[in-house]
């Protein structure tokens, strides 16, 4: 079997509160962090201002390693990677739909990351409810969880 080789593009760096891993968030926390689009890119940021939500696309650069099964902070049961949210993912790639806040030039500032200061960016797409917004949605093993954050 031939494998596919994959080139990322980095397209900017976030600017987080949160300096080191111990300090990243889980789901839920909305400080606000700043995303910085270098320059060559700056130019498809055209019309972003009028969206409020974006799609964050990013690679989690201090990620180590990874486990098909896993624990997560919720529930004590193992379960498959791929059934949860944890950074440890055999490529440790990252989303979140954060709140756009503000754009100024190259700088988006937003609310709702959950990366560490230095992570590069990868990808942004704009939050469109109408495309976005799922009905008939089952959770899996997590319907049942009392999320706290």
């Amino acid at each position: 079997m031939n494998k596919l080789q994959v080139e990322l593009k980095i397209i900017g760096i976030i600017h987080s509160p949160f300096k080191i891993l111990e300090q990243a968030p889980r789901q839920g926390i909305y400080k606000l962090s700043e995303i910085e689009i270098y320059e060559e890119y700056q130019e498809g940021l055209k019309d972003i201002d009028s969206f409020t939500h974006l799609h964050i696309f990013y690679w989690l650069h201090k990620s180590k390693g990874f486990k098909l099964i896993v624990k997560t902070p919720w529930d004590d049961k193992p379960h498959g990677v791929f059934t949860t949210r944890s950074p440890y993912h055999p490529n440790p790639l990252a989303y979140s739909v954060v709140e756009l806040v503000e754009r100024k030039n190259n700088i988006l500032k937003v609310k709702g990351l959950e990366a560490i200061e230095g992570t590069p960016v990868i990808d942004i797409k704009p939050y469109i409810k109408k495309i976005d917004q799922k009905k008939n949605v089952i959770s899996g093993w997590s319907e049942n969880i009392d999320f706290k954050f």
